[in-house]
């Protein structure tokens, strides 16, 4: 690049560079969005690597769903260092007070001395140390802040009353909003109630390890895995936790800044439109050029040079801008992350926000800077742009260059890369649908207005199809913010929809109580009735393990390469049996048995679907499962589809009658309340009378649902609100640069006799519209991806929140009235003189 080119460059923007601030802005806020977010990423895996023995508050632990056996025990003497044992159980808890209450919350049964790395927050400070040795409990931000907790206030788990020492503001290995759904409960190791731990409770037992010496960990876990695998114990390293987090979290992060990179385009494409006008302005400038001998290449060069520039300028903008946003992140996402992530700036993220703000800035410019190559010396002589003859293939290799570049950004930034195809196709549909809606708005208007419409409505519709107009990029602009706002109501409320199913029909249970013992039955449900409420059903559990498929043991299948096997084959089976189906269940292949097996051979069963493909097993194949140290052996006969939205007692595997009674089992109950009060007073009674049942109360778990969602949804709007953001700059910068042309037409209009009423009322006629047209489609979008996604991704119906989506169209069109108005509120006052003799 040669110094012509640079002086030419600065020379020519003289006098517009004004009309380009706020394309520059927009441009800026996409790049800082993506900036933030990459930086926070970097920061956020630099703390996981720096404090990953905090992630899990020691060396390494064993975990196991039961108690450890001898021959574990005798392990973990061998390994020695400093020990901690924990307990982990869902169970219900009881307040004391006028009020009492209960409620479902995971018990943390701990030694003293875990967690050996990370600090434990509390209020009061320092409350954790020691509270085992006094026989206290602790309780997260979830339980006091609901049952209006204090110190001096006790609580009851199982049999068993503590005195409440605090409150838990972090711990590690925790995520604050982990405790939205199952609110954590710390009491001593040395005084739990271990009736709470009876047969068919699900209790994880976990062993931590602390060791002063320098022991190579790693060496130590693999010599220690084949006794621990065959025990299955599941060994926890540092390393895994670490993968963890950075895995779930990364995904966190990645998606959002997906969002960011979609508020990038939106001002790439407010660039591409103001150097579309800012060409047309110069058209005359590069013919006369053209005849003082300036070569076509000359010129483009000039014209991208200016675009380089502003890409680079706001690529440093937006990037001094992220970097300092960057700061608040954290706290955005606070309740999302087991550690407080400190603050260092990302040398990357700079790096991606110079770089890609730059190279996009130049792409999407190109687009209106082809045209200056075919540039004519003779239209310095001509009023009328002359078009290019014949199809310019270098616009259809920069349209394959810009789209190949946004799908492998999306690939690169999603958790899959089929997720990533996923994202950049939805948004090129978008972008086409949209762009597909401005040509035919245009073509529509300028064709099918009735001559017999009042003058300011034809006249305001008619500047949408004007020369020169930027009908197609406000609605992109307008329209994605829009859609990414509505994607996201319509998801949560589809999701929360699942939820409310069970509580909508009078006939369905909206209270399961679990961990019944077989002579608890009865009491049970005299308890739920004399609280006034009915017993719906009652099922019976029986724990077992999956032993052999087809002959061959499962240990068999996992040493050989040629077989997958997956979760199916290692998990416990809480299994049942019955003459029935229920509603949430439906035969999709083979014979439901009804009834009472008493024959020899294989006992016939069902499988649920997605468990049987996970098995690679069909009708007829032969499962063996250890039912609590019993083998028996099982005929696959129909396969179920499960509604799994249904709370309620669903199963992966359903026996007939007669095979299953005399095993050791537990009983699930179904209940019906009708009032948040009749639901307490059924809790309350069954606690106070079986410490051990355990119940889920439906109406809690929507409002915990609906409070989850609610913190991710202000994390995503947040998000979503800097693309609309941007639509709206986009929006102000298309008035600014067309500033002179709506002048003229202002001004003509004046000296013809038209009232200032007359010409506001044209203006508010093309914005209402555009807006309107704009946000419609931008909800309509959403419904049609909200559809996908619930089909796709939560396998279910869609459901509408028509309140929520209605108040995003008012405002966002109010918005755009109300600026479009704003901007152009002096226009009518400009003298003829002044507007007819100013240069474009």
């Amino acid at each position: 690049m040669n110094r012509f080119t640079l002086s030419m460059a600065w020379r020519d923007s003289r006098g517009s560079r004004a009309r380009l601030v706020l394309y520059l802005s927009a441009l800026v806020v996409g790049v800082a969005v993506l900036v933030a977010i990459n930086g926070f990423g970097d920061n956020l895996t630099r703390t996981i690597d720096n404090e990953s023995r905090q992630l899990l508050g020691a060396d390494f632990a064993l975990e196991r769903e039961n108690a450890f056996p001898d021959s574990i025990r005798a392990v973990a003497d061998s390994v020695g260092g400093t020990q901690a044992k924990r307990i982990s159980f869902a169970s219900m808890v009881a307040f004391s007070g006028e009020d009492g209450g209960t409620r479902l919350s995971t018990i943390r049964a701990t030694q003293p001395g875990y967690p050996f790395y990370g600090t434990v927050q509390t209020t009061p400070a320092g409350r954790y140390d020691g509270f085992a040795e006094r026989g206290e409990a602790l309780v997260d931000a979830t339980l006091w802040n609901a049952f209006s907790l204090s110190e001096g206030d006790s609580i009851r788990v199982g049999r068993n009353w503590y005195p409440v020492a605090g409150r838990v503001d972090q711990m590690p290995n925790e995520a604050g909003i982990a405790s939205s759904f199952s609110p954590r409960v710390y009491v001593p190791y040395a005084g739990l109630d271990t009736t709470l731990l009876g047969r068919g409770s699900r209790a994880e037992h976990e062993l931590y390890f602390q060791f002063d010496d320098s022991r190579d960990i790693e060496a130590l876990v693999s010599s220690i895995r084949p006794a621990m695998e065959a025990a299955e114990v599941d060994i926890d390293t540092v390393e895994e936790a670490a993968g963890n987090w950075r895995e779930g979290l990364g995904n966190l992060y990645r998606f959002l800044s997906l969002v960011g990179f979609m508020a990038l385009i939106l001002g790439c494409i407010g660039i591409a439109s103001a150097m579309h006008v800012y060409i047309q302005q110069r058209l005359t400038s590069v013919a006369v050029l053209r005849c003082l001998g300036a070569k076509s290449g000359q010129t483009f060069r000039i014209y991208l040079t200016q675009a380089a520039a502003l890409g680079l300028l706001g690529g440093g903008l937006g990037t001094a801008l992220g970097v300092a946003m960057q700061v608040a992140v954290p706290a955005v996402l606070a309740d999302f992350l087991p550690v407080p992530v400190s603050f260092t700036v990302s040398w990357r993220a700079v790096g991606l926000g110079l770089g890609l703000g730059t190279i996009a800035t130049i792409l999407f410019a190109l687009i209106p800077l082809l045209p200056v190559r075919r540039v004519s010396p003779l239209q310095a002589l001509r009023q009328q742009v002359e078009g290019a003859e014949g199809r310019d293939w270098l616009r259809w290799a920069l349209g394959g260059v810009i789209g190949a570049a946004l799908t492998g950004f999306a690939v690169v930034q999603a958790p899959t890369w089929q997720i990533g195809l996923g994202y950049a196709g939805g948004l090129l549909v978008v972008f086409a649908a949209l762009a597909g809606l401005a040509r035919g708005l245009m073509r529509v208007l300028r064709r099918a207005v009735p001559s017999s419409w009042s003058y300011p409505l034809r006249q305001g519709l008619a500047n949408l199809h004007r020369p020169h107009n930027q009908t197609t990029v406000l609605l992109v602009a307008l329209g994605l913010g829009s859609f990414l706002i509505a994607t996201l109501l319509v998801s949560q409320e589809t999701i929360l929809s699942q939820i409310r199913l069970t509580g909508d029909a009078e006939d369905r249970p909206n209270m399961v109580l679990f961990d019944v013992q077989p002579d608890q039955v009865r009491g049970v449900a005299n308890t739920i009735e004399e609280a006034g409420a009915p017993v719906l059903d009652e099922e019976p559990i029986v724990t077992m393990r999956l032993s052999a498929v087809n002959g061959r043991s499962v240990e068999a299948l996992r040493e050989d390469p040629d077989v997958r096997t997956t979760w199916a084959h290692r998990r416990e089976y809480r299994s049942t049996y019955r003459d029935h189906l229920t509603e949430s269940e439906t035969i999709v292949e083979g014979t439901f048995v009804r009834e009472r097996f008493e024959g020899e051979g294989p006992a016939p069963i069902s499988l649920e679907t997605d468990i049987a493909e996970e098995l690679n097993v069909a009708i007829g194949d032969e499962l063996t499962f250890d039912v609590q140290g019993v083998p028996m052996t099982t005929e696959v006969r129909s396969l179920r589809r499960v509604d799994w939205q249904r709370i309620g007692t669903n199963f992966f595997v359903v026996f007939p009658p007669g095979v299953l009674e005399d095993a050791p089992q537990i009983y699930a109950m179904l209940s019906r309340t009708e009032s948040s009060d009749q639901a307490a007073s059924v809790q309350n009674a069954v606690v106070s009378a079986f410490p051990n049942v355990s119940i889920i109360d439906l109406t809690l778990v929507l409002r915990t649902a609906q409070d989850l969602f609610s913190k991710l949804g202000y994390v995503i709007r947040v998000m979503a609100l800097f693309s609309v953001l941007t639509g709206l700059l986009v929006l102000m910068g298309t008035l600014l640069v067309n500033r002179y042309q709506r002048a003229e037409e202002s001004v003509l209009l004046k000296t013809l006799g038209a009232s200032r009423a007359t010409v506001l009322k044209i203006l508010a006629v093309e914005y209402l519209l555009l807006g309107a047209l704009a946000t419609a489609a931008g909800i309509g979008l959403a419904i049609g991806a909200g559809g996908l996604l619930a089909y796709f991704v939560f396998d279910s119906a869609i459901a509408v929140a028509w309140s929520d989506l209605a108040l995003t169209f008012v405002v966002i069109v109010a918005l755009v009235l109300g600026l479009g108005l704003f901007n152009s509120r002096s226009l009518y006052d400009q003298s003829p003189r002044a507007v007819l003799n100013a240069e474009a």
